[in-house]
């Protein structure tokens, strides 16, 4: 089974703010892209796991979660984290351990120019994937060729009107490869493909969809905006809830106000949640991938949904030396500074 439609990449979709005023280069220096974690709870002061609370430079997370498990003498399986941080960044990250009675090691032997531990906290549960309120990034733009003003008008339309909810290119690996073997993995259901790059081609054949979705959302002027038969998505919040008007003065003020967003498909099992007009174009976009949809609703994913907008928090900026800018942002668990940034350079 293959695809009827090719899949479109991330950069030729478009971008709300129109074509892009300049170009800059990011992570020139791992100092350059900072990303500090934000836990969605506070620790309970006891119970059977080390919450740790780690700064990293160069340093991938992976491969970090196997040096605590060597440190603390407990299998690999017992070290979890909310969420992957890139390699090449500054990042501060939460991990637990579950210890289960062991003697609690000397962490300061990790401490080092790369690895440095910040706190270490008792908790009553282990620490689950997208268990984060979200990031605070500080991210510097070197060698920037772009005027000025229409960087800042760009700057000032995402804080005031939020910007769209992609899914970076992190999502689907170098080239696209995880894309390259959704074929592999779906028209061979048996596949000897591993657990982890299976969840990897899942997860990015669902962020496919979803962004292809947006883009055509873009292209009609209705991505932030309520569409006939949308579900749509609480700010800040998993839930959310249908409508099958569009022409609704309370929906259009609650979309004006980012208290609502319209949202996209995360595919899975099920009837999707939208219908009308919003049915109609998701399915029109999506037509031309039956194997791929068909494989999803058979490896236990569900049907959900996510916002296609996201609200940009605290977003200030600076202009710190020539040719140089700095952006400081809040991003809720899930979404992606990279989508940001793409708004306002190419890089």
């Amino acid at each position: 089974m293959t695809t009827d439609t090719p899949w479109q990449p991330l950069e030729s979709m478009p971008r709300v703010c129109g074509n892009s005023p300049g170009s800059g280069v990011i992570r020139a220096f791992p100092e350059d892209f900072q990303v500090d974690e934000v836990l969605g709870f506070e620790a309970d002061g006891d119970g059977e796991h080390l919450l740790l609370h780690i700064k990293k430079r160069q340093t991938n997370t992976h491969w970090l979660a196997g040096q605590l498990a060597g440190l603390a003498g407990i299998p690999a399986k017992d070290v979890s984290y909310a969420g992957m941080k890139d390699r090449h960044a500054v990042t501060t990250q939460w991990f637990s351990l579950r210890m289960a009675g062991r003697p609690e090691p000397d962490w300061g032997q990790l401490d080092n120019d790369l690895i440095q531990v910040l706190q270490v906290q008792r908790h009553r549960r282990k620490l689950r994937r997208g268990a984060l309120r979200g990031n605070r990034f500080q991210i510097r733009i070197r060698d920037l060729s772009a005027d000025r003003a229409e960087l800042e008008q760009g700057l000032i339309q995402l804080r005031d009107s939020g910007m769209p909810n992609y899914f970076g290119e992190q999502r689907f690996g170098h080239d696209y490869q995880n894309l390259a073997l959704a074929e592999q993995l779906f028209s061979q259901p048996r596949s000897s493909m591993k657990r982890q790059l299976r969840g990897l081609v899942i997860s990015a054949v669902r962020s496919q969809f979803f962004n292809q979705v947006l883009a055509e959302r873009i292209r009609q002027g209705n991505w932030n905006q309520p569409l006939a038969g949308d579900y749509f998505n609480l700010d800040g919040s998993r839930s959310g809830f249908a409508h099958d008007q569009a022409e609704n003065a309370e929906l259009s003020r609650r979309c004006g106000l980012q208290d609502i967003h319209p949202s996209g498909p995360l595919w899975g099992r099920g009837l999707p949640l939208v219908n009308g007009l919003a049915g109609e174009l998701e399915a029109r976009v999506l037509s031309g991938f039956e194997s791929w949809r068909y494989g999803l609703e058979h490896v236990g994913l569900e049907q959900e949904r996510r916002p296609l907008r996201v609200r940009l928090q605290d977003l200030i900026w600076g202009f710190p030396e020539d040719g140089c800018l700095e952006v400081r942002f809040f991003l809720p668990a899930g979404c992606f500074a990279t989508a940001m940034l793409r708004e306002i350079i190419e890089y």
